[in-house]
């Protein structure tokens, strides 16, 4: 019913910037807060950066001044602008989305498939 597609993932270089996109495809009437969460290989996967329905924005320490989340509220689509990347930012990025959809009454959870970023030095 709901999908959640990630794309700008790719490969670049220490100090380079890549721009993330998200959008959610399906019967959507509102979404609520959409999140990227990141996963390297070996660890857990962590939080990066969250925006809510009144565009409030919450960043994860390692990357408060280099990345920057917004969304399109038309186009059911969250970004995630990303400066200054460094190594440690090599990951696999997921969406997370609560949101929505016609002819229900809650919000449910959706994620993306990822996309893979790599950072070299």
């Amino acid at each position: 019913q709901v999908q959640l597609v990630e794309s700008g993932g790719d490969l670049a270089q220490a100090g380079g910037s890549l721009r993330l996109a998200c959008e959610a495809r399906g019967n959507i009437f509102s979404i609520n807060m959409m999140a990227w969460y990141r996963q390297a290989p070996g660890k857990e996967r962590e939080l990066v950066a969250t925006i809510d329905s009144d565009d409030k924005t919450n960043y994860a320490n390692s990357v408060k001044g280099r990345f920057t989340i917004s969304r399109d509220k038309a186009k059911h689509t969250a970004y995630l602008q990303m400066n200054t990347l460094k190594p440690d930012d090599t990951a696999v990025y997921y969406c997370n989305a609560h949101l929505r959809t016609v002819g229900t009454f809650g919000n449910y959870l959706y994620w993306g498939q990822g996309t893979q970023v790599t950072v070299s030095s």
